[in-house]
């Protein structure tokens, strides 16, 4: 058996062609469910994102495994199987577990560092789950490369570092008056910038947020969306007044916050800290000399050194976690490992057991007067020999296991203390398979 991702994603092919490869949510059920069934495949979690596609799976062959997975994305979005080919990359075994840990780290992300890919990953992992295409191998990884990255986050703080310009934003006027809960926030522009400033201070503890933008009905739909309060752009120079942050994010090609309103609030407002940040190229505020130290204004080239300085600090939190990822594929592959000799101790174990069983009886024959206490202590000290001269035969079919003879000497082990030992992993997952396959045709009869 072995571990395979085929992707297709932001470094292999551009957003065009990302779209076309992308699945519907509500589909996900189904395509799971359908390459499951594909030959080959043993257990599978598909992943579909805005940057990325990929396919994970357990595969019985690996040249087999990448060309059904391959020609199954191929028809599902009617490409040709060479195209699939050249816009996606393959990894396998220890690669596409690193793979899989930088993913869901947001080590692979565009926005480095950035934690909404974990989320999907997750729902990805339990879609498959629900659609019962994952087994012993992925049940335990996903769940390991979850709890890493979660981990990793926590103990980086990768993702506190601002590195888009309406978050940074935020991060200032945080940086300007600490708790930003209790503060107004005014937002000026309707467009991504502005929606994505709202999203910040809210995520920063803000309720009291107003919108205006010259258009006033969009600034309605993206209040009403956001449940946040809409001013008309008439009521402009009162709303800066009135606000503790203000963001500005038109497109506007003029300024749109003049001299004479900044003089205004100067004037007015004197006592009260206000912060104004323009994040619009061209800026919505005119620049203006001599204000009063209470008004505090700044463009996006002031945020770019603290945007700078935040993408080196995340680079800094991804190294880090990067180099604990060798360490998380060895723990994998150790427990791999002891699959195989998992069902060697068992027999072990169930072969003792039996030998104590029978001692029992034995021991119930020739002594039948035995009573229920002389025969609970006798029982008891039977076990505890087999459990003592089981010690280290167990401790070796565990040291075997990550040797590179594994195989040969699990072998030489069953040999010396004669037991059998059930089906390995790969037979096992395809009688699981098939079993499951059996159960969808039998409900697809009735």
């Amino acid at each position: 058996m072995y571990i395979i991702v085929v992707s297709v994603n932001h470094k292999t092919a551009d957003v065009t062609v990302r779209e076309k490869l992308s699945f519907n949510d509500q589909n996900m059920l189904r395509v799971h469910e359908a390459l499951f069934e594909t030959k080959s495949i043993l257990e599978n979690v598909i992943l579909s994102t805005c940057n990325r596609t990929e396919v994970y799976a357990v595969v019985d062959q690996i040249h087999t495994g990448r060309y059904y997975i391959q020609r199954f994305l191929a028809r599902e979005f009617n490409f040709e199987v060479d195209d699939i080919k050249a816009m996606s990359e393959v990894k396998v075994e220890d690669e596409a577990i690193e793979h899989l840990l930088k993913v869901t780290s947001g080590l692979d992300s565009i926005v480095l560092g950035e934690t909404q890919i974990l989320g999907q990953i997750r729902d990805a992992f339990f879609t498959a789950q629900e659609a019962k295409t994952t087994g012993t191998i992925f049940n335990e990884l996903f769940k390991q490369a979850i709890t890493f990255s979660k981990r990793a986050h926590h103990e980086s703080d990768i993702a506190d570092n601002a590195i888009s310009v309406s978050y940074a934003a935020v991060e200032l006027a945080k940086k300007m008056f600490g708790k930003l809960h209790k503060k107004s926030a005014l937002i000026i522009g309707a467009g991504e910038m502005g929606e994505r400033a709202i999203m910040n201070l809210k995520g920063a503890g803000v309720t009291d947020i107003t919108l205006i933008n010259r258009t006033y009905s969009k600034a309605q739909t993206l209040a009403t969306m956001h449940h946040i309060k809409v001013a008309p752009i008439n009521r402009l120079a009162d709303e800066i007044l009135n606000a503790d942050v203000v963001i500005s994010s038109t497109s506007a090609n003029h300024f749109v916050i003049s001299k004479e309103m900044l003089e205004m609030c100067s004037s007015v407002d004197s006592f009260n800290q206000k912060v104004l940040i323009d994040i619009a190229v061209p800026r919505d505020i005119e620049p203006i000399d001599t204000l009063d130290t209470n008004l505090f204004i700044y463009d996006v080239d002031d945020l770019k050194g603290l945007v700078d300085a935040n993408i080196r600090e995340r680079q800094r939190a991804a190294e880090i976690i990067a180099s604990k990822i060798p360490a998380q594929i060895e723990k994998h592959n150790e427990w791999v490992q002891m699959l195989g000799v998992v069902p060697v101790i068992r027999a072990l174990r169930e072969k003792a057991m039996s030998i104590q069983q029978e001692t029992m009886i034995s021991v119930d024959r020739k002594l039948p007067h035995l009573s229920e206490r002389e025969r609970k202590v006798i029982s008891k000290h039977t076990k505890s020999i087999i459990n003592q001269m089981l010690k280290d035969p167990i401790k070796m079919a565990k040291e075997i296991s990550s040797d590179k003879d594994a195989q040969l000497k699990l072998s030489l082990f069953q040999d010396i203390f004669d037991i059998e030992v059930e089906e390995d992993y790969k037979a096992q997952a395809i009688e699981n398979k098939r079993q499951i396959l059996k159960q969808k045709i039998l409900r697809f009869d009735h």
